[in-house]
């Protein structure tokens, strides 16, 4: 951004100042004393407090000129970019969000207006040790090899594999130098020369028509398919590195937390050093520093959750979206938005490249690639040695199971054999916890959760009931709620701890490990287990939807589904979608390296189309037939939806509003919007709080949210009243 002319205001002049404060418009200030630039990060007086904000343009000057105060100061980090206020726009006015939430977003660092911390760092001095000896020597190289950098006391004890007294016995003898520098560093330079592999023809093809797409430096949205274990992270590892080259910064947004440790060891081996992680989990002190550099270009390659999308980049050359059809890139809560999509128009605003990448793309992005909207290159065939996995459906009509057991005997047998074989297994359930209801054999009675209108779930591990939907648990009750029988409380149907205890009684010998997000208190915990998993250190693994992403398992050669019908029941537009790419991925977890792996999908419903495009591998098949599908309906995406979600310590309150919104739907009918609703939400009570729904179904080309933002305008609730605007919901609970 040049800062000339329009771009500055000199000391006096009129700004107009966004703040994160939700106060719904730009307020005026005085620049402070040495002026400052358009998009400068600054705080403010707001009533007796001090708030950040953003210089968001010259000041209307329509208040009393003696009554403005001042800009308090100007905060020591690069200002806002244009093209990062115009994406807040955006995205604010297409998810209906007001801009003061947006700017909450893009400025999730703490302490940004802190001074710089300063920490101690080491670096090679000009003494020679009064003795040698081998931790010192060790010490010694580790600093010359990486060229006078300076290093943290913990950096270079790890490197040199020595503890902090032998360095700090060297700072005595003035051999190595301490010194004080502030903590917000620029991040090691990825090299984007360091550890190419050999590309199979396939991927060659797809990384040199992204690397030359980069090359054009404007905006381009590519869908990059391949079959789980074709090496789509090899392609697009090479279009980070022509980023790279073109002296761009890249993001690669992943959706689960807990595969970021593996991706990050790749990362490393490819670019030589580790790029900056950006999520929940990383430090306080990391995040400021990320977000710093990012903004001065002093960090080259984030990888990161979907709230990496708000950070300040200097140049994005590059968005890499993984596992684009993931749904924990929806933000469900708070500003809804789906960082999917939000990742295409950031890439827009840029002149950047964007790659979604899926094994099972999301209809909407497969309908995209169709109508020409993005590029599409397919990866046919797994890399190297591995082959795709054979399918087969057990019809569970002809297998003969008692109650409450769940692993078939045709199932049961197939593991055996692999266990004989020295082989892994995968059995997989997408449920979490031991049971999903408990009920009472005496009266019926379901233990449902006091806040919400879930069901409480069993974990036998936690011994503890649980709500899915708040979070709330209590003890395992010895006696029902209801009817006070003692000894009647009983699970129903499996969950995967359940599963476990089933299959330690079927395979007593055999060594099994459970993976299940909530088993795990730490990302840390998991990661551990995960490997000790692909060590081949277990003969079983049971697993919910987190053994479907990204983990590699290379003695993994049969995965017995045990519920594939799991998924195909409820109202959830997506559900077959769903299931499909949920087995598919599941599926691609076996046979990754030499031997054929096997799926077996338990069903009921064997004939089900999902279950046969699904056995049958006819990808495009399915893909067309639900869009047919969707298409005959004028559903996503094709057609517009937006869920309005209603929310009140008082039902009848909530029940109020709804109805008076679907009766004056004026505004609605006008763009040829149909209103539904309201309805108790399919979970009616969360945290205490009634939840009414009203959805909008709408034809594609209309001016959805203008009409929706009229339509609600009028409405006023008690302060106990809440009203979200869902665009494009992905889920409807």
């Amino acid at each position: 951004m040049s800062h000339s002319g329009a771009d500055f205001f000199d000391a006096g002049a009129l700004v107009g100042v966004l703040t994160t404060q939700p106060i719904d418009r730009v307020l005026d200030y005085k620049a402070p004393e040495g002026g400052c630039h358009l998009g400068a990060f600054v705080e403010v007086p707001l009533g007796p407090r001090k708030v950040a904000g953003v210089v968001w343009g010259p000041g209307k000057g329509d208040y009393d000129r003696a009554k403005i105060r001042s800009v308090n100061r100007v905060l020591d980090v690069a200002p806002m970019r244009d093209e990062m206020r115009q994406f807040l726009i955006r995205a604010g006015e297409y998810t209906l969000t007001p801009l003061s939430a947006m700017l909450r977003l893009a400025t999730r660092a703490p302490g940004l207006g802190d001074p710089p911390s300063m920490q101690k760092i080491y670096r090679r001095g000009d003494g020679t040790p009064d003795r040698a000896t081998e931790a010192r020597a060790r010490v010694l190289a580790a600093l010359e090899d990486y060229g006078g950098l300076a290093f943290t006391l913990k950096e270079l004890g790890e490197l040199a594999g020595v503890t902090s007294s032998v360095v700090k016995g060297l700072v005595k003898q003035g051999v190595v130098l301490e010194e004080d520098t502030p903590r917000d560093t620029p991040f090691p330079r990825l090299d984007p020369g360091y550890g190419g592999t050999t590309l199979s023809p396939d991927q060659a093809h797809a990384a040199g028509t992204l690397c030359t797409q980069i090359k054009s430096h404007s905006f381009a949205a590519t869908l990059l398919r391949g079959v789980t274990g074709s090496g789509k992270t090899e392609v697009y590892l090479e279009a980070v590195a022509e980023t790279l080259r073109q002296r761009r910064q890249a993001l690669v947004l992943l959706p689960e937390i807990a595969l970021t440790p593996e991706f990050l060891t790749r990362m490393q081996a490819r670019f030589g050093t580790r790029p900056a992680e950006w999520h929940s989990g990383a430090t306080m002190t990391e995040r400021r520093r990320i977000w710093k550099m990012v903004g001065q270009g002093g960090c080259d390659v984030v990888v990161g959750a979907r709230s990496a999308l708000f950070l300040p980049f200097r140049d994005l050359g590059l968005i890499v979206v993984d596992e684009e059809h993931d749904t924990s890139y929806k933000q469900e809560d708070g500003v809804l938005y789906n960082a999917r999509d939000m990742a295409v128009l950031r890439a827009s605003l840029n002149a950047a490249q964007v790659v979604l990448a899926s094994a099972t793309p999301s209809l909407e992005t497969w309908a995209n690639a169709e109508a020409g909207k993005y590029t599409r290159l397919d990866l046919t065939s797994r890399f190297g040695a591995a082959v795709m996995p054979e399918l087969r459906a057990i019809d569970m009509r002809a297998e003969t199971l008692p109650a409450n057991r769940w692993i078939s005997p045709a199932l049961r047998g197939a593991v055996n054999a692999r266990i004989e074989r020295g082989e892994q297994a995968l059995l997989f359930l997408n449920r979490r916890g031991y049971a999903p209801v408990t009920i009472c054999r005496a009266c019926g009675h379901q233990v449902g959760c006091p806040h919400c209108d879930a069901r409480m779930v069993e974990h036998r591990f936690l011994k503890r009931l649980m709500c899915h939907q708040c979070g709330e648990t209590q003890p395992l009750p010895e006696a029902c709620p209801s009817c006070e029988v003692a000894g009647k409380m009983a699970p129903v149907g499996p969950g995967v701890e359940r599963l476990a205890e089933e299959a330690a009684e079927a395979f007593p010998d055999a060594k099994i490990a459970t993976l299940s997000s909530d088993m795990f208190g730490s990302a840390r915990a998991l990661k551990a287990q995960i490997a000790e998993i692909a060590e081949g250190d277990t003969d079983i693994v049971i697993g919910t939807q987190l053994v479907a992403k990204g983990h590699n398992f290379p003695r993994l050669t049969l995965v017995g589904v045990i519920d594939a019908d799991l998924g195909l029941q409820g109202s959830d537009l997506r559900a077959a979608e769903r299931t499909f790419q949920l087995m598919r991925q599941v599926a691609g977890r076996a046979g990754r390296v030499e031997a054929q792996g096997t799926a077996l999908l338990q069903t009921f419903q064997p004939e089900h189309p999902v279950i046969r495009a699904i056995l049958s591998g006819d990808e495009e098949g399915f893909w067309r037939a639900e869009a047919a599908e969707r298409q005959a309906a004028g559903v996503p995406p094709f057609g517009r939806m937006a869920g309005l979600i209603l929310s009140s310590t008082d039902m009848q309150e909530a029940f109020d509003i709804g109805t008076l919104l679907a009766r004056n739907d004026g505004p609605m009918r006008a763009v040829g919007a149909q209103v539904f609703g309201p309805a108790p939400a399919p979970v009616a009570r969360v945290r205490g709080r009634h939840r009414v729904r009203l959805l909008v179904k709408a034809p594609k080309g209309i001016a959805l949210q203008a009409a929706l933002a009229k339509w609600i305008a009028p409405v006023r609730g008690s302060a106990q009243f809440r009203l979200a605007v869902d665009i494009d919901p992905q889920s409807f609970y």
